[in-house]
């Protein structure tokens, strides 16, 4: 599943640099877009509902924030060429909304820079999960995996009878 969103990210990315803007910044745009709703519904969810999950098999929301939130850094670390910084798991060490909300958005922060990198940086070879990829892959497979745990929380608003971020009127 979440090669098909990556290659489906990379053709939007593809189509859309015919246009005008070089695929970095397509891919920013992307990526700004999922990460801006998971940080608009992480910052209005209340510090209770951080602990719901529809099914004890399932993360929780504050689960699916702090995993967002380590990935994040993983991926953007990748597309950097550095190591991923930080002290331990995200996921194991944040347990309270102001602690993944700050991770989330530290996440943010550094990703930002990963995506304004010159487009010629992000051909350099990296390994991600034991096969060979540009460095660029790992910004479109981080915006793609940003969207697809935005449609778990999407999902978990709606059990709730929220509207999720993307579904209101602009």
């Amino acid at each position: 599943m979440l090669r098909r969103i990556i290659v489906t990210g990379f053709v939007f990315v593809l189509a859309s640099t015919a246009a005008a803007q070089s695929p970095t910044a397509e891919a920013r745009v992307l990526w700004k877009s999922n990460i801006g709703y998971v940080t608009q519904a992480a910052e209005e969810l209340s510090d209770s509902m951080y602990m719901y999950r529809p099914t004890p098999d399932v993360r929780s929301f504050g689960e699916l924030f702090a995993h967002l939130a380590g990935s994040q850094m993983m991926y953007c670390a990748m597309a950097l060429g550095e190591k991923v910084p930080g002290e331990g798991d995200v996921e194991k060490t944040a347990k309270t909304k102001a602690a993944i909300l700050a991770a989330l958005k530290s996440s943010n922060t550094y990703c930002d820079r990963a995506y304004t990198q010159p487009d010629e940086k992000l051909k350099a070879s990296v390994d991600v999960f034991g096969q060979q990829h540009p460095r660029f892959y790992t910004l479109i497979a981080n915006a793609s995996h940003d969207g697809e745990h935005y449609g778990n929380i999407v999902t978990y608003m709606r059990l709730n009878k929220m509207v999720p971020p993307s579904s209101r009127p602009r």
